[in-house]
């Protein structure tokens, strides 16, 4: 089918884009700057402009726009960055199709999210249907997950992908911390108790395709794997698998120093389960962090 893609120039638009196009999809790209190829189509989500005309006749559309989390510290300014690069997009997407006759109107908006919306979990572990927490990622995915809904008032199954951790050794979770484990310089963070919801590369590209499909699925999606872990458990896995000690513990105080407001996030515990892709019998090729670790690092 013809699918467009907001993001896909990110880290995982790119994948999605790529997977999509050798399955045989036409995959069409929203972009900002002026179009250079003919699977190009301009928008600018900032001024909420999208010519509904350029979405019609699409069997989906898939948006994973928004400025990475991690790329500077949380000023007030970049935390409003943040939130704009999303609920921008996602609202202005949601619009164009809401404006679309129902016969020209893509079937389904995969429209991206985060763990982050259920705030610290503890060791509770926590489905779909568990209402938003608290702290800035919990407020920001709930005016982004919000922001659907013209789509979803217009009849267009919403699906919103509230990603985990994917592993991959060029980017996410993994790449920063590959150096000083292989310095043999790393640790737990904090305590270590906190869960972490991670997800292969795999797993998560295999789900997304699986959503499109599944048109008996729909709303709030966890897309994390099946057995998350705590972050002592992740830290002696990966080190386990590049040979190399973990025996520096990185305190609470010094993240906070290093990160200020964000230091939050790798401290705060989300035991999150897949609830609706285990009871719509996906099958997870990495169910366990140690094939998804092996997966990810296959030159380590």
């Amino acid at each position: 089918m013809r699918i467009l893609i907001a993001g896909a120039s990110g880290w995982l638009g790119t994948r999605l884009t790529d997977q999509l196009r050798a399955a045989g999809h036409d995959v069409v790209r929203l972009v900002r700057r002026p179009t250079r190829d003919a699977d190009e189509v301009r928008w600018d989500p900032g001024a909420g402009q999208l010519d509904p005309a350029a979405l019609a006749g699409a069997g989906a559309a898939v948006n994973l726009a928004g400025a990475n989390i991690g790329d500077r510290r949380w000023t007030q300014g970049f935390k409003e960055v943040l939130r704009s690069s999303r609920v921008d997009s996602t609202g202005t997407l949601a619009r164009a199709l809401a404006a679309l006759p129902v016969e020209q109107r893509p079937r389904v908006l995969l429209n991206g999210s985060a763990i982050g919306w259920y705030g610290d979990t503890g060791d509770r572990p926590v489905e779909e249907g568990e209402p938003a927490g608290d702290g800035f990622m919990a407020d920001l995915c709930r005016v982004w997950e919000a922001a659907t809904a013209p789509a979803e008032q217009a009849g267009v199954r919403v699906v919103r992908l509230r990603t985990g951790l994917p592993l991959e050794h060029t980017g996410g979770l993994l790449k920063p911390q590959l150096l000083p484990y292989r310095l043999g310089i790393a640790g737990r963070f904090g305590s270590g108790r906190q869960w972490i919801p991670w997800i292969s590369m795999a797993d998560w590209l295999a789900a997304t395709t699986f959503l499109l499909d599944r048109e008996d699925i729909a709303g709030p999606v966890n897309v994390v794997g099946p057995a998350p872990v705590t972050n002592a458990e992740f830290t002696r896995e990966l080190g386990r698998l590049l040979h190399r000690p973990t025996v520096m513990p990185v305190p609470a105080v010094a993240l906070r120093v290093l990160l200020g407001e964000m230091s939050a996030e790798p401290l705060r515990s989300l035991r999150v389960m897949p609830g609706v892709l285990n009871r719509a019998g996906f099958e997870f090729r990495h169910p366990d962090l140690r094939s998804a670790l092996e997966a990810a690092l296959p030159d380590r």
